[in-house]
């Protein structure tokens, strides 16, 4: 199925980085987009498309405002990327947590279904569903064991989706993606923080960055492959769930260096471990295996880790040049 110019698509969490990667990939073919964004979001990472997309800010929390969206809207596609997704934030607020990235697919799912049964729905579930697995890479038969909030509210979305394919029959679809990261990805996140240090530090930064557990492994990739993944998904006769992933595993430590060797700097004279930093609960060792993907859909990264790390670094060394004048 190949979309034509003049389809619709809603995403919700247009403003973050997947949600603005998405975005553009949509407008460069023909889409009409309109954008779910929080009150008062910046819109910096949709800079190149805001004359081409439609902003609506709303927190998603009420299905009325949803069920009215959808029915002036009538969308071909939704993707639903809002929620939260930080970690430590979802270990602060469990509650919220599940408000955010639970009750609101429940209440798009419930929305399609009345209003737009022939929409196609993505859902962004995450690596996190399987927590502590039993066995390494993970595909999408692997058991799910969430050892964190954030992975307990991504699994019951992810089963819901799952739910009102079987049930309504709806084209509703689950993308577990592993990590992925850009220039776009928010500043509290770990590969974020070590590239703005490395930009800082080879322009003469003096305090250490602070980290927690070096040694913790994750499968990394790039944001603006893995949202290639995700439209591809859509576009499939019969719906189904797919695991995105690199495959390959990197720990901080290897973040450190290929972050700190793109500025020509050891991230040992750089770098300092707290205690207070490293996660209550550690998940195990996730590493994706995206066969179905590569052999349903095509798809394959195409961003290897350092060329990420360094484009995350270039980024950050030109913001930082730009805000010194």
């Amino acid at each position: 199925m190949t979309p034509s110019s003049g389809r619709r698509a809603i995403i919700a969490g247009i403003a973050g980085q997947d949600g603005s990667y998405l975005a553009e990939l949509l407008v460069s073919k023909g889409y009409r987009v309109l954008g779910f964004l929080k009150k008062n979001e910046g819109t910096e990472n949709l800079a190149r498309i805001l004359g081409d997309v439609v902003l609506e800010e709303t927190e998603l929390v009420r299905k009325e405002d949803i069920l009215r969206w959808t029915r002036l809207f009538g969308p071909d596609e939704v993707y639903n990327f809002a929620g939260m997704s930080f970690i430590p934030a979802c270990w602060d607020d469990p509650y919220r947590a599940l408000e955010a990235n639970t009750l609101l697919v429940a209440a798009l799912l419930d929305a399609l279904r009345a209003d737009c049964p022939g929409a196609r729905y993505y859902q962004a579930s995450s690596s996190e569903i399987y927590g502590d697995p039993p066995s390494s890479p993970q595909d999408e038969n692997t058991p799910h064991n969430p050892m964190t909030p954030y992975g307990v509210s991504k699994l019951a979305a992810h089963l819901l989706t799952g739910l009102y394919r079987k049930r309504h029959g709806m084209f509703a679809v689950s993308g577990i993606l592993y990590n992925h990261e850009s220039p776009r990805r928010q500043a509290h996140f770990v590969t974020q923080k070590i590239a703005r240090a490395a930009a800082e530090f080879s322009l003469g930064r003096t305090d250490k960055l602070r980290l927690g557990n070096l040694d913790a492994r994750r499968d990394w990739g790039f944001a603006g492959d893995f949202v290639q993944g995700i439209w591809m998904m859509l576009q499939q006769e019969t719906p189904a769930d797919y695991v995105l992933a690199t495959g390959v595993t990197h720990s901080i430590r290897d973040f450190l260096a290929a972050a700190f060797d793109r500025v020509m700097l050891r991230w040992e004279d750089c770098v300092e471990t707290d205690p207070a930093l490293v996660r209550p609960v550690e998940v195990g060792l996730l590493v994706g295996d995206a066969t179905r993907a590569r052999e349903k859909l095509g798809w394959a990264p195409k961003v290897g880790f350092e060329q990420l790390a360094g484009m995350m670094v270039e980024a950050q060394v030109e913001k930082a040049r730009s805000a010194a004048g």
